[in-house]
Order: C-alpha cells, then structure tokens, then sequence
C-alpha cells in the first residue's frame, strides 16, 4: 500500500469512530468530523489509493478540464469518456434537477437559463477563465518566483448564485522554494470515499504539470479539509476499503513462499469460475505484496507549455505507471 492509503484509511476511521451524524441539504445523512489535514512530498511518493481502484483518467481530465480547458461545459467530459459531472448538468433547457435515487422522481429544480445549458453554470472552469487563474499563476512561477501572493480562489461571491455547485475544493496558495514548487488546497466540504482521491491525486498530478513547464521540481502538496464527511450510504463500502487493510496487513507477514503458494490456490479455484470477491481482492494483494513498486507520474518530457499538454481521452503526455490496486468500489453518488 502507498502512504496515502495509510493515512487516507486513518481519516475514514476517524470519521467512522468520532465523528457525528448531520443532516444537510442533500437528504442524506453524513458522518462527519469538523477538520483534517494531509501533507505529500511528491519526491517521495506519487498520492494514489491503491486500496481501491482509483479511475485516474477522469481525475487528470476532470483538472484539465478546470485549468488547461477553463471550461464549465460537461459536453468536453463525455468527449473524453468522463461522466462524473452529470448529476450536476443542466439540462438543455436551462433548468437543472434533482431525482430522487430510489424513485427517481423529480424532487427540486432550479432555473438557469438555457445560455447554461449542459454546463454546471459559474463555477470551477468558468471562474479559471473569467480571472485568468492559471496564467496569473503561470506567470508568477516563471517570472516572479519569490512572490508571496501566488493566490487563487474558485470561490467567488457575485457568481455563486448560477453555480450548479459552488467549488468544494476551492483555494490554493503557491511558492517556490528551493527550485520546488509547492502547493497549500483548501477544500470547504469533502466527500471522503468518492471526491476526496479523485481531488489529491488530480492536483498533485496539477503541480506536477505546473512545475514541469515553468522549470521546477514538485514539492510538497498540503491538504486542508473543512467538513470532512462520509455518506450513511457509503459506509458499507468504506468498511470493505478498511478490510483490505486488514487483510494486506496480515498477509504482508507471510513469506514469499507462502504467499506463492496461496497465489496458485487461489489462481486454480479461479480456473474453475469459484473464485469469491474476497479471494479475487486477495490475488490482487499478494500480486502488491510480491511486486511492490510504486505507481508514479510520468510527464512528456517534451512538452513545455501547460496549454499543449494532450486532454484527449489518450492523456498521451500524462500517465500514471505501475498502479496497482485491490479492486474497484461502487460509491453512491449524492447530489
């Protein structure tokens, strides 16, 4: 496992064991905790779950989409085969609704405009483009390295009433120090099992492509959450992320031949279809436990411009190699 997993895990546990139930404007419950916080050095380690499979691709097209696309149209996702941002489109008449996810009845709508259409209004892209957001840091990264004021924010008050949704992680703080580029992301509300890796790996994956074009190395990534919540609908799945620990960690005692042995058990009851999630979610662990290298980054060293960077649904500049995870976990999705 990464040590993002470990401290990741550590934050669902908390959650789960401290924090409180609250209602919200979403009708569904959350557990939650008031704060907490993260700190990445990416010369050490990429942050990506390896505990649950992470769909990388929607999370570097969903960051270019902000920053290199500056776009609010979701149009631009589903080219590139990404469907994350749907519940939260408006529809081609302007209005934007909200079902119910048992009966899918219509429960709330809000009237935008059809100059909104099948975008998610004022909000993430949009603001990047209105106030030029990445050139301003862009430029301060190449030519003005010792300012302190390389500050943005997604969270813009005169335009938060046609956002679909305001901007959950919403402000950043940059320096250079060193020949490093470092990063500080404030996030105001996070949904701990879906947004939350989708959220650090995009935007280490962001400083990375910053610092690659302006000359400098990736630093260090601080992460700081206010409300960091889980679903009452999500928790079974937390709880299945959780026992993938427990099982990593028990078999990370075993030795290699044993675990080998184990492998083929289990890769011949595989053979003949008797496999169960459990034991498939095992090979998948023992493969991480005997072939133990760590996913990381790999930039196209031959871009120099953020702007040029490939967005298509082949991301042929930016890859995430040798990730290995134990499987994918199905979250439900709250509006």
């Amino acid at each position: 496992m990464t040590e993002f997993d470990i401290e990741y895990l550590n934050l669902c546990k908390k959650i789960l064991t401290e924090g409180v139930e609250t209602e919200n404007r979403t009708g569904t419950n959350t557990i939650k905790i008031p704060s907490y916080y993260f700190h990445f050095d990416l010369s050490k380690e990429f942050p990506i779950l390896q505990t649950k499979q992470l769909f990388f691709k929607n999370a570097i097209t969903e960051i270019l989409w902000i920053y290199q696309a500056q776009s609010n149209d979701v149009r631009w996702l589903h080219e590139r085969n990404n469907f994350i941002w749907d519940e939260w489109m408006i529809d081609n008449d302007g209005i934007y609704r909200i079902y119910d996810k048992k009966t899918n009845k219509l429960i709330d709508e809000k009237k935008f405009g059809t100059e909104f259409a099948y975008t998610i209004g004022t909000a993430y892209g949009w603001i990047v483009n209105m106030y030029k957001l990445t050139d301003y840091l862009l430029n301060t990264f190449k030519y003005n390295r010792e300012d302190r004021r390389a500050v943005i924010s997604l969270w813009q008050n005169e335009w938060l009433k046609t956002a679909v949704l305001p901007s959950c992680v919403w402000s950043s703080e940059w320096d250079v120090t060193d020949g490093k580029l470092n990063a500080w992301v404030h996030q105001r509300s996070c949904d701990v099992p879906l947004g939350l890796p989708f959220n650090i790996t995009q935007y280490s994956v962001l400083l990375s492509l910053f610092a690659k074009v302006s000359g400098l190395e990736p630093g260090t990534l601080d992460w700081s959450i206010k409300d960091a919540h889980i679903y009452v609908d999500q928790i079974d799945g937390v709880k299945t992320q959780l026992r993938r620990e427990e099982i990593y960690n028990k078999l990370n005692k075993y030795s290699v031949s044993d675990l080998k042995k184990l492998k083929q058990k289990l890769e011949d009851k595989e053979f003949e279809s008797e496999i169960n999630d459990e034991e498939e979610t095992i090979l998948k662990i023992i493969d991480i436990i005997l072939n133990p290298e760590k996913p990381y980054l790999w930039i196209n060293p031959d871009i120099t411009d953020f702007y040029k960077f490939d967005n298509s649904k082949d991301l042929k500049d930016i890859k995430i190699k040798q990730y290995k995870n134990m499987g994918k976990i199905k979250f439900p999705i709250t509006q």
